[in-house]
């Protein structure tokens, strides 16, 4: 791939370093998306995760009730469907995992193609706000459902 040819929000390049962690977490992501994409979602809205082989919730088990990552294998799974309804449903915050994943994955990748930030290199503000962004909505989420019930 020609570097020119990659729209830039950066005209640095990136170290070599930056480029295969850049790689990686494109790749990451990758993989996890298109492993929901192939898990079937439970229809009780959390559990999915089992069919990769792992054990039930702990917390569940130990507490009687949904941690707040509960259901989050379940909405990537029907969020990778398109059933975003079902996907909020299940779990908001995964929802929104899932929709970060979609696009940081070929952003990711393609910067470390270009060996440049497409679009805009990432700040570290911004990232910790959406990380905090994503907590509070999981743990809000999780409030609610544990409210509701």
């Amino acid at each position: 791939m020609n570097v020119n040819s990659c729209v830039t929000g950066s005209s640095q390049r990136l170290v070599p370093s930056t480029r295969i962690l850049a790689a990686f977490c494109g790749l990451v992501l990758v993989v996890l998306l298109g492993v929901a994409a192939k898990l079937e979602p439970n229809p009780a809205g959390l559990g999915t995760h089992e069919q990769l082989g792992l054990p039930p919730c702990s917390f569940r088990w130990l507490f009687g009730m949904r941690c707040p990552s509960c259901g989050m294998t379940t909405s990537w799974s029907h969020a990778m469907r398109g059933q975003f309804r079902d996907a909020l449903s299940v779990n908001v915050g995964g929802t929104l995992l899932a929709g970060v994943a979609v696009f940081a994955a070929p952003w990711c990748l393609l910067s470390a193609t270009c060996g440049r930030w497409v679009v805009r290199p990432p700040s570290d503000r911004i990232l910790a706000a959406a990380a905090l962004f994503v907590a509070a909505v999981t743990l809000a989420d999780w409030a609610f459902r544990l409210t509701a019930t």
